[in-house]
Parts: structure tokens; C-alpha cells; sequence
């Protein structure tokens, strides 16, 4: 018998909004502008539960989990992955945050959460207030720039976008066992020492699952493919993010690879400011005081 999930955002409320092509599963809670919290690979929502508290007092947090992922819905998969591209994911969170009667919202993401709210910054900037990126560059910094150490670190990328069954046929032999060491790898201390055991249920919970492992490998795909393309029609066509950008980044996380995270964004964000802080890739849960501070400096001074 599988646990139980723990309810990690007491006071706030569960449901489902339809998105654009499928349903997500949200929590919604707080009081003030509204703020939305999109997690990365292989998590959930859950991510955020260390964070949303002290949010909560200043904001009116969306924390949703993306297509695939946690509690939404998983839609079927296309040739050219465009199901599963950051566009659609994008388009998702916008069609939810305009049912919830948000027009206009701050946005934060998180690893692939990430990479979806640079997309939606760039194909939706008249919803958008301001734009937190953690621990990210932009997906065509990374495909165009990879370098052998940044290869070690990202091994996954060329792993999960290689083509179906391969990664779905490796990773459900051990599904659990392959997020708890993707996990703790990315971790400072490498390590999952750092994380609320209950948040690790949950975690498994979702990638236990083999439509949901094959939605995964499938953002990866597009990754690769669909998303790649997306970022260079916009190089090509000079567009860049309007709206302010913070970068937070793990000092041992993965932008620390890169020829840095601050002048790689400064090429795509008109205007840019951002910070180190002392965790590894998940700076929400190793560093959750210095994450929460850095969000609600950024946050605050555009509310």
C-alpha cells in the first residue's frame, strides 16, 4: 500500500482549472498580487511548500503542477512533441491564471518550470509583471554552449530526449531509485538530506507513474526539438523579455557550469539582476530563507 500525501500547504485550497489542452492541478492561497510558482523535473507543486508560507503574507500564490506532472492531467503525446513543448505548458498557465481572474501576475520557475515562464515572458508579455528564473539558463545558451563538464552535470538532457521506449524502458525498472540519486546528485551536499521526507512521497508518488515518466521524457524531447526551435526564431528575430528578470541560481548548481548565468540572461531580458546562493540545483528546499528573501526583495518592489 502506497502512503499517503501529506497536505504540505495547510490553509490553502486544492482544485483542478482546465488550462489550454489539459487539466491542472493547483493550490491557491495568500492574500495580495497574484504570484505564480511553476516547479521543474522531476518534482511537483510540493517543491514550493518551504517558500509559500512567507509568500503568502505578501502575494496570492498560483503553485501548479505543469501537464504530466503531479496531479494534472497527461495528454497524449505528438510526433513533434509540441504537446509537451513550453509553449503549450505555457499557454496552460495562462489560461489558468486568466479562469482564477488574474490578467496580469508575477511569475517564478524553477528548473523546467523555469524555462516555461521565460517562454510565457516571451509569448505572453502582456500578462506578465515580473520574472524570476531559479537555477536556469535559457534553453538555447544550454544546447549551444554545452561543454564537457556541463554534459556530466546535465547527463539527463541527452538522456531522457533520446528516443521512445529507451529512457521509459530503463527508468520504470527503478523508478524510485532513479529520482531519489537524480535528486540527491543535483543537491550541494549530494545528498537528500535537504528535503521534507513527506515532499519525497509525493515526489515519488508522481514519477512512479509510466504515463507520467513518458510525459517527462517527452519535455525533454521537446526539449531537443520543439523548445530549441522556439528559442532560435526568437535569437533570429532579436526579441527579447520585457519584463524585470531575477536570476537566483545555486552557487553548486547548474548555471555554475556555464560562462555565466547573470551575462547569459542579460542577452535575452532587457532587465536583468540576479544572485548566487549557497545550495545546489534545488535552492527552494537546500537554501529556503536566502530563496524566500531574494523572491520576496525582487517581488515586493514591483507590487
Amino acid at each position: 500500500m502506497s502512503e499517503p500525501l501529506a497536505d504540505l500547504f495547510p490553509g490553502f485550497e486544492a482544485r483542478t482549472v482546465t488550462g489550454d489542452g489539459a487539466e491542472i492541478f493547483l493550490r491557491t492561497g495568500g492574500d495580495g498580487p497574484p504570484l505564480l510558482l511553476v516547479h521543474g523535473y522531476p518534482q511537483t507543486h510540493v517543491m514550493w511548500h518551504r517558500v509559500a508560507p512567507a509568500l503568502a503574507a505578501h502575494f496570492t500564490l498560483v503553485i501548479p503542477d505543469l501537464r504530466g506532472y503531479g496531479q494534472s492531467s497527461v495528454p497524449a503525446t505528438v510526433p513533434d512533441h509540441a504537446s509537451y513543448s513550453k509553449r503549450a505548458m505555457a499557454s496552460d498557465l495562462v489560461a489558468v491564471m486568466a479562469a482564477l481572474g488574474h490578467d496580469r501576475f508575477h511569475l517564478a520557475g524553477h528548473d523546467r518550470g523555469g524555462r516555461v515562464a521565460y517562454r510565457l515572458a516571451l509569448d505572453h508579455p502582456q500578462v506578465l509583471d515580473r520574472l524570476a528564473v531559479l537555477d536556469i539558463v535559457p534553453t538555447h545558451a544550454m544546447w549551444h554552449e554545452f561543454t564537457v563538464a556541463m554534459a556530466m552535470k546535465v547527463y539527463h538532457w541527452l538522456f531522457l530526449a533520446q528516443p521512445e521506449p529507451l529512457p521509459e524502458m530503463l527508468i520504470t525498472k527503478a523508478p524510485a531509485d532513479y529520482l531519489d540519486y537524480t535528486i540527491a546528485s543535483w543537491t550541494k551536499a549530494g545528498s537528500l538530506d535537504a528535503f521534507d521526507p513527506r515532499a519525497m512521497v509525493h515526489y515519488r508518488a508522481s514519477f512512479s507513474q509510466s504515463d507520467r515518466i513518458h510525459a517527462c521524457c517527452e519535455d525533454y524531447r521537446s526539449g531537443q526539438t520543439y523548445d530549441l526551435a522556439a528559442d532560435e526564431a526568437d535569437v533570429a528575430a532579436g526579441r527579447t523579455i520585457a519584463a524585470p528578470l531575477l536570476a537566483l541560481w545555486g552557487n553548486a548548481g547548474i548555471p555554475g557550469e556555464t560562462r555565466g548565468p547573470l551575462d547569459i540572461w542579460r542577452d535575452w531580458a532587457d532587465d536583468v539582476t540576479g544572485i548566487g546562493i549557497d545550495s545546489g540545483h534545488f535552492v527552494c528546499e537546500e537554501n529556503p530563507d536566502a530563496a524566500t528573501q531574494a523572491l520576496l526583495d525582487f517581488f515586493r518592489g514591483g507590487s
